[in-house]
């Protein structure tokens, strides 16, 4: 917008408008950026007595199929390691028994932005496999969900590799185990070389699966497929590694 003045020039009377914009752009920017630590890397508040929310995406287990109770799953469990440290840390846990890589996109993505998260975890990707959801598709999916957790929230973004399904009772004596078994591990390439491309904590389910699980059968629920309640305890010990890191000294 201009004003004209007596001589006929052109007086800028929009100098202290654009300011005033870019004030206010810088105000949402620094609302927007996450908390680093002492690297540059996100971290949670530095303040114990802050409020987090962590947000939970993916599929059964997130849910906690096969926990005795929901305060059982891992989910539920890392927030239990969370409020330790910030006694008023929140969870809201949008994951779905049954969910593909798409549901996450479609259904769940959208939520956790809005919610603003301070700490995400994703687990997401064996139904991919057992639906006959291709790799390609996979890596897709897990590119566009990354992206916009790292560019639209200021959380520390967890994701897991996918346990060796193999092991599991259900396809360890299946004539299927060998093809999941190799689709385990293509997935899993996939989703590390989205995780790493993205800058997101990796936590290895994969190799502590094929160790644990063959000598400790009381990870495995009743169902030969879904984490015990043991299981999800060690499912939210293993998260916590790549989280405790992140999260305020009091």
């Amino acid at each position: 917008m201009v004003s004209r003045h007596a001589g006929g020039g052109i007086r800028l009377v929009t100098r202290a408008l654009v300011c005033t914009v870019a004030v206010a752009a810088a105000v949402v920017a620094g609302a927007c950026s996450a908390t680093r630590d002492e690297r540059g890397a996100r971290a949670l508040p530095a303040e114990c007595g802050a409020a987090p929310l962590y947000v939970a995406l993916g599929d059964s287990t997130v849910e906690g199929v096969a926990a005795t109770s929901p305060r059982h799953n891992y989910v539920s469990r890392l927030h239990e390691r969370l409020r330790a440290v910030y006694p008023n840390a929140r969870v809201d846990n949008l994951g779905v028994s049954g969910a593909v890589s798409a549901d996450v996109l479609r259904h769940q993505l959208d939520r956790a932005v809005k919610l603003a998260p301070d700490l995400v975890t994703l687990s997401i990707g064996p139904n991919d496999i057992t639906g006959g959801v291709s790799v390609d598709e996979y890596e897709k999916h897990i590119t566009r969900i990354l992206g916009r957790l790292t560019r639209e929230t200021r959380a520390v973004v967890v994701v897991n590799l996918l346990p060796d399904l193999a092991v599991t009772p259900r396809f360890r004596q299946s004539d299927q185990r060998d093809a999941v078994g190799r689709l385990t591990v293509w997935f899993n390439e996939a989703l590390e070389r989205q995780a790493r491309a993205h800058g997101v904590e990796i936590v290895d389910l994969y190799a502590r699966s094929r160790d644990e699980v063959p000598r400790r059968p009381e990870l495995v629920a009743a169902d030969g497929y879904h984490p015990s309640d043991l299981g999800y305890a060690r499912w939210a010990e293993l998260m916590w590694t790549r989280v405790a890191p992140k999260v305020a000294r009091c």
